[in-house]
């Protein structure tokens, strides 16, 4: 399990095109990719499973808990993205709710565009 950020302060201004906006870079593949979006409300859970193919987790609202093969739940908040190797088991919990975007896919590498969170 890895931990990446993509917070708006990890990202690069962007004024081409007479544009005004920061830009975060999260990933790129050329393999086929899917992308979802996943709603987990109050008490929510993704059960302990593995990971069907390498797969990353864009925290985007909320906050919750990640596990990865070991028993400890670390803490993750908007701005957190999670990866996980495919076969690697991983579960993820939360509270008070949590919204993230999931991108599964045999070609990423999330280290090619974000940094690695502190």
């Amino acid at each position: 399990m890895e931990f990446y950020t993509f917070t708006k302060e990890s990202g690069k201004a962007i004024t081409k095109f007479n544009s005004n906006f920061m830009m975060s870079r999260i990933i790129q593949t050329d393999k086929t990719t899917h992308i979802g979006c996943m709603y987990l409300e109050e008490n929510g859970v993704i059960g302990y499973h593995q990971a069907v193919m390498p797969q990353l987790l864009l925290v985007v609202s909320g906050e919750g808990y990640v596990r990865g093969e070991k028993e400890e739940y670390i803490k993750v908040q908007s701005g957190d993205a999670v990866f996980w190797q495919k076969d690697e088991w991983h579960a993820t919990k939360t509270n008070v709710g949590l919204t993230a975007i999931v991108i599964e896919s045999e070609a990423l590498n999330p280290s090619a565009f974000m940094a690695i969170k502190k």
